[in-house]
């Protein structure tokens, strides 16, 4: 958005683009420049604070008036250019910076800004008695072009209002048979592993569901700062993984009550009480732990982002082909993952999926495991008949990785070919580098075959 150099005209265009954005946005971030160096040092340039404190306060209006959340960040000169340190000085990574440790919300935020709390839009409260609300509830469930469920569902349980959402899901059982009232309560435990809480807003609960090896279960705590310091985490992503296994089953059992109450306290910083403590037999048993844990969304709009672009950006299309950042974070988290396999014994972290869809990913891991244990079946006959073709010779076998597919060669001890076998990667049961640790089980393996 060109800004005038009138700082009437500048407010007045704020205002405007603030009221025209505000029915999108849930919150904003609007950054505060405490002194004229700090406004320069982050938008070079510019040195008409008071406009542009004029401009914060307008634009935080509008969007309290709207029903948006309006946070602050208090700009610190040396907390910015440590944030830059890292990245390209470019107008467009100087308008995305959010310090995360200065971060404020609610009334400090306001006061901030100059502006008083009561500014603010007051919380909705309920009646005491269950049965109307849950009619309404009902009726929202019932109306798919309404759109108000999702909003409803979040006011109640942000209210504690648990005994509603109960209320709803026996009623309609009752109404429509168990399976509708299922449908719901499934419904209701997604809408409990994500509120709009926590530092940056928005919170959820989320679970790396890993397939363990058959011995003592790896450190959980060293295994999830791993997957932190791994790289494979987008920039807007802060992952917060509890250090305790937990059996898959004891995590399906939780209700969303309880989901919720874990993800509120994990939001506080506490041990979570309604989680059960990890059962090694039933780990053992099952060959699958969890990892429970909390992500944090920082993929805000920030003010300053917004009135550059004149608009928010325009919404990334879901179908559209994966990214270079997503495909290079796919190599690190793969890479991650080889380490952890090698380390731990044939550990194998599946991904970090929603606490709901912990049964659905390791479904999916069985399936593949057994396509792919297909293909280890067929290693170990090509290495049957190879010995069947050295006349009782010795063998040895070379492995060999192109393109991510693995070539191994059979030769006698004395240099004689036997055979070969390609397989590609998608039917390997681990990553071609790691190959090589399950074959030196069914045959010796040695690094350079001979000439044939």
């Amino acid at each position: 958005m060109p800004n005038s150099t009138d700082p009437d005209e500048r407010v007045n265009q704020a205002t405007l683009l603030a009221r025209d954005t505000a029915p999108n946005v849930d919150a904003i971030v609007i950054t505060h420049y405490p002194d004229v160096e700090t406004l320069d040092t982050v938008r070079p340039g510019e040195t008409d604070l008071q406009a542009v404190l004029a401009v914060n306060r307008a634009v935080a209006l509008e969007m309290l008036d709207a029903g948006v959340e309006v946070m602050v960040q208090k700009a610190d000169r040396a907390a910015f250019r440590r944030w830059m340190s890292v990245r390209d000085d470019t107008p467009e990574n100087r308008r995305a910076w959010i310090d995360r440790n200065r971060l404020l919300r609610g009334a400090a935020a306001l006061e901030v800004l100059g502006l008083k709390e009561s500014t603010s839009r007051p919380s909705q409260t309920f009646g005491k008695a269950p049965g109307p609300i849950a009619d309404q509830l009902l009726e929202a469930f019932g109306d798919e072009d309404g759109g108000e469920f999702d909003h409803f569902v979040q006011r109640l349980m942000a209210a504690g209002r648990t005994d509603v959402l109960d209320l709803a899901v026996r009623k309609l059982g009752e109404r429509e048979g168990d399976e509708a009232g299922d449908d719901l309560n499934w419904v209701l435990l997604v809408a409990a592993e994500g509120a709009a809480i926590g530092p940056s807003g928005w919170a959820e609960l989320v679970a790396l569901p890993v397939a363990l090896p058959a011995g003592d279960l790896p450190d959980g705590e060293e295994l999830g700062q791993g997957l932190i310091a791994s790289g494979a985490l987008a920039d807007n992503e802060e992952l917060r993984l509890l250090p305790g296994w937990r059996s898959p089953d004891s995590v399906a059992e939780l209700s969303f009550g309880a989901v919720r109450r874990v993800l509120l306290d994990l939001v506080d910083g506490k041990q979570p009480r309604d989680l059960p403590p990890g059962d090694t037999d039933d780990l053992a048993r099952r060959g699958f732990g969890v990892l429970l844990g909390l992500r944090i969304d920082w993929a805000l709009p920030v003010w300053d982002e917004i009135s550059a672009a004149g608009g928010l950006p325009d919404e990334p299309d879901t179908e559209a082909a994966e990214t270079p950042e997503e495909a290079g974070r796919a190599v690190l988290f793969d890479r991650w993952r080889s380490r952890v396999f090698q380390e731990a014994g044939g550990c194998v972290p599946l991904g970090v999926v929603a606490l709901s869809q912990v049964a659905n990913e390791i479904a999916d891991f069985l399936a593949e495991a057994g396509e792919q244990t297909d293909a280890l079946e067929e290693i170990r006959e090509f290495v049957i008949a190879c010995r069947r073709k050295s006349g009782g010779d010795g063998i040895v076998c070379h492995p060999n990785i192109v393109g991510g597919a693995l070539e191994l060669s059979c030769h006698t001890e004395a240099g004689q070919f036997l055979d070969s076998l390609k397989m590609p990667a998608a039917r390997l049961p681990a990553p071609a580098e790691e190959m090589p640790h399950l074959i030196c089980t069914l045959v010796r393996l040695i690094e350079n075959g001979p000439k044939r």
